[in-house]
């Protein structure tokens, strides 16, 4: 599927990427999954689903960064943990 060129969906993702803590094309592909499940196919409707799933995140308290940061703390036994290559 070639990517829509809207700048207005572009930047209404980029917000949800940047509130997130994803990529852009993350974030696309989570507006352009939650839009096939609710039917929406206008550019328009994607850039209003993006606009609520931002509101959702935001009122939901949750701060992804610090999801983020407690996801890459170590176990106590894993502290000296190194791969080899």
């Amino acid at each position: 599927m070639p990517p829509i060129s809207d700048r207005d969906y572009t930047v209404a993702c980029g917000q949800l990427a940047s509130c997130m803590g994803i990529s852009l094309a993350s974030a696309r592909r989570k507006v352009d999954i939650r839009a096939v499940r609710e039917g929406l196919r206008a550019v328009d409707d994607k850039i209003a689903l993006a606009g609520r799933m931002l509101e959702e995140i935001r009122s939901s308290g949750i701060d992804m960064g610090e999801v983020f940061n407690a996801q890459l703390h170590t176990v106590g036994s894993d502290d000296n943990f190194m791969v080899e290559d």
